[in-house]
């Protein structure tokens, strides 16, 4: 393994990972402070338990996520030099502030462990909803860096100089809405889905069943408001995507020749040498629609730009077909849901149910890492788009295969922390949380 394959892989799967606990982080605190809504407007205490318990699952990605983002700003100087001695100055802006959002994000959820019959109730709701707000904060800062990447604005690129710096406009950039919507939609789909998954197992094993189905309910609740808004957000970001970056469009949709109603590829195998796409099924003027709301506009065709400056047209075409796939699975999930729920009360509580959000638990990370890596391989070569290319950012270091192994155990190591630490949750319900549970109430009569 070469340093920039090394370089590259690293970055990837600290990104990959850290997209993970950043989205729990952006998402599990709304679907915890909706619980505690919920106590305090019913006196159910089941809904505190609910609470309760989620609050440490929020508090355990917390500090995961710390770690691992931790990890990606000092990889950045690490393997990116040449990148961070330039856009540093640039786009650092979002990052300070959203390391103020993590330091509030920090204080709130202190407040929020430790406030339990100290401060008034609704204050102490607020300190938890406020974990949500600047988790979700956080998010919307570091896909503001992001998305300069992929539109570069805020100075002016003069005989290989960069002055007259702007960081608001840099942060303000024309990609941010676009993917900062998208993001936020896909961290609620994948999320929800994720806890409703794992809950209907929890039903399913008739474990605290009335437990399990209230945070069952709640989780699906924000699942479907991710689903069904993910075409929404992705319009968006496509259309900003065809705007600003065709290249990136042509290679999403292994599209080669720049025609007029342009057709909408569904599957196929991009044929990179011969200019082709096999075995799709092509949608006419489809394309054209989505990319520019006129079906017979005209789409630029990969042949018409350089080669050299060509992303890996397979690996984006093919992570864009699996964010789409599992993307209409969700909405279908979701659309049955959302019949039983209004007109078969009865399928709520079916096995058949709850086992396709058991199947579906992982959908929404799947489509949201095919998601990612259509945004970061699409823009190759550059990681700035248009003025850096990716290979002259790379450290001149030696021996970055060797870090790469190193974070890789990290992260692997991270992840079997989290999945003990969890589990340790999910067993402690009976105990600590459910109130209905004969368990609980033999502790509380010794405590």
């Amino acid at each position: 393994m070469d340093d920039f394959l090394a370089a590259r892989a690293q970055m990837a799967l600290s990104l990959g990972f850290h997209i993970i606990f950043a989205c729990v982080g952006m998402v599990m605190p709304f679907l915890m402070a909706f619980a505690h809504w919920k106590y305090l407007k019913t006196g159910n205490e089941i809904y505190k338990g609910l609470t309760k318990a989620w609050s440490k699952g929020v508090a355990i990605l917390f500090a995961t996520g710390a770690v691992s983002g931790t990890m990606l700003s000092f990889e950045l100087g690490l393997l990116w030099p040449g990148f961070m001695k330039h856009a540093g100055p640039i786009f650092g802006m979002p990052f300070s502030l959203e390391g103020t959002a993590f330091f509030i994000e920090a204080i709130a959820i202190g407040f929020f462990l430790y406030g339990w019959d100290k401060f008034n109730k609704w204050f102490h709701w607020f300190c938890g909803f406020l974990v949500g707000l600047s988790g979700l904060a956080s998010g919307i800062l570091v896909v503001a860096a992001n998305a300069w990447m992929n539109s570069p604005t805020g100075f002016d690129y003069i005989n290989g100089e960069y002055v007259n710096i702007d960081p608001i406009k840099a942060m303000f950039n024309e990609a941010w809405l676009p993917q900062a919507l998208h993001m936020t939609v896909a961290a609620f789909c994948a999320t929800g889905f994720a806890v409703a998954g794992v809950h209907a197992l929890l039903i399913m094993r008739k474990k605290n069943v009335e437990f399990h189905t209230k945070a069952f309910r709640i989780a699906a609740g924000f699942a479907l408001i991710g689903a069904f808004g993910a075409p929404l957000s992705g319009d968006v970001a496509a259309k900003s995507v065809a705007e600003r970056q065709p290249i990136k469009l042509a290679a999403m949709e292994a599209h080669f020749e720049t025609e007029k109603g342009a057709a909408f590829v569904i599957g196929g195998i991009p044929d990179e040498d011969k200019g082709e796409i096999n075995y799709a099924l092509k949608i006419p003027k489809v394309l054209s629609f989505l990319a520019t709301n006129d079906f017979n506009a005209e789409v630029t065709g990969l042949n018409d730009f350089p080669k050299d400056e060509w992303p890996p047209v397979a690996v984006v075409h093919y992570a864009f077909q699996i964010m789409i796939f599992f993307g209409v699975v969700m909405i279908s999930i979701g659309s049955v849901y959302l019949y039983a729920f209004f007109f078969k009360k009865d399928w709520l509580n079916k096995n058949w149910l709850l086992k396709t959000f058991l199947f579906a638990t992982p959908f929404g990370y799947i489509a949201l890492e095919a998601g990612w890596t259509v945004t970061e391989v699409g823009r190759q070569p550059w990681i700035i788009y248009g003025i850096m290319r990716t290979a002259d950012a790379v450290t001149p270091m030696p021996g970055i295969q060797y870090s790469f192994y190193f974070f890789t155990a990290i992260f692997v190591s991270l992840s079997l922390i989290i999945i003990f630490l969890l589990n340790r949750q999910i067993k402690m319900v009976p105990k600590l949380y459910d109130p209905t549970d004969a368990q609980f109430n033999s502790k509380s009569k010794k405590s």
